[in-house]
């Protein structure tokens, strides 16, 4: 005897196995990168998919928040969007030349430290959120630079991004 069954779960139930399974397939890729070509092979082929992922996540983020410009407004939403679903604990402050991000506790250093992985999070943190910082900025027209202040993974008490508005030329 078989039986149709609908199926309903919570949106909170959603996001969470999503968000889950976002972490591991990005863990387990990295570790399986490195046991086939070493540490420093791993960290360069993570850093090109993380000069990708700024534009998949940008666009999307635009496209959910109804976002057209480029301001720094429009960055800290946008941003504040990909932190909140990745499950950072964060304050986004907008002032007039950008964008200020104090980050206080990391989902991705959390998961460096429950895996015994505590010895690479400097490396990390440093080389692939610079490089996935650098993409948001340039998403957003390429208004802003953009310079990791502190770094939790790197002894930081906090992760601080700066995002600053570029001086336009007359």
């Amino acid at each position: 005897m078989s039986e149709t069954m609908a199926m309903r779960f919570a949106d909170r139930d959603l996001v969470e196995m999503l968000r889950r399974s976002y972490a591991a397939v990005d863990g387990l890729w990295f570790v399986i990168c490195e046991e086939e070509f070493g540490f420093e092979r791993a960290m360069a082929l993570d850093e090109r998919v993380w000069r990708v992922m700024p534009k998949l996540q940008a666009r999307k983020a635009r496209e959910l928040l109804g976002l057209t410009g480029h301001t720094p407004a429009e960055l800290a939403r946008a941003l504040g969007l990909k932190l909140t679903a990745e499950g950072h604990r964060f304050q986004a402050t907008v002032h007039g030349g950008g964008v200020s991000i104090v980050i206080e506790a990391c989902p991705w250093r959390a998961a460096l430290e429950k895996s015994g992985r505590l010895h690479i999070a400097a490396e990390v943190g440093r080389r692939i959120c610079t490089v996935e910082g650098e993409g948001w900025a340039a998403e957003f027209g390429g208004e802003f630079d953009f310079r990791m202040a502190e770094c939790l993974c790197d002894q930081g008490e906090q992760c601080c991004f700066e995002f600053t508005a570029r001086k336009q030329l007359a």
